[in-house]
């Protein structure tokens, strides 16, 4: 059985939150895939990312770690910060999943299916 979770989504006009219903990466059969697989996801991060100076002048690194949506079409959509760092290399993080090209989407019973997907960026001299 597929497991999904809710992440919110924006705000009703009455104030309430909107959530959409997602598939966890872990409970799909086919699951979402960066074009040439894991490897090229780590390059693209690598070439994408750019130190923030001052982050990297006061010696701060560490992990950002973010969670997105690969839509049924591949796209990318409601990128967060599950546990930041630092608020110029958190916003680094969001920069670079938000320039992601279209992955190959998750599939249930060969059908496309939306996928959480979580993924960290490094930050180290």
């Amino acid at each position: 059985m597929a497991q999904t979770c809710r992440i919110r989504c924006g705000a009703a006009s009455d104030g309430r939150f909107k959530y959409r219903e997602v598939y966890e990466y872990d409970y799909v059969s086919e699951k979402p895939s960066f074009p040439g697989g894991d490897s090229k996801l780590i390059c693209f991060i690598n070439q994408t990312r750019v130190y923030p100076e001052a982050a990297y002048k006061k010696g701060i690194t560490g992990r950002v770690t973010c969670s997105f949506v690969v839509n049924e079409d591949g796209s990318i959509s409601h990128i967060q910060i599950l546990k930041g760092v630092e608020p110029s290399l958190n916003k680094e993080a969001l920069r670079i999943f938000g320039k992601m090209p279209a992955w190959s989407p998750g599939k249930i019973e060969n059908t496309p299916v939306p996928v959480r997907v979580i993924r960290s960026v490094s930050f180290r001299k």
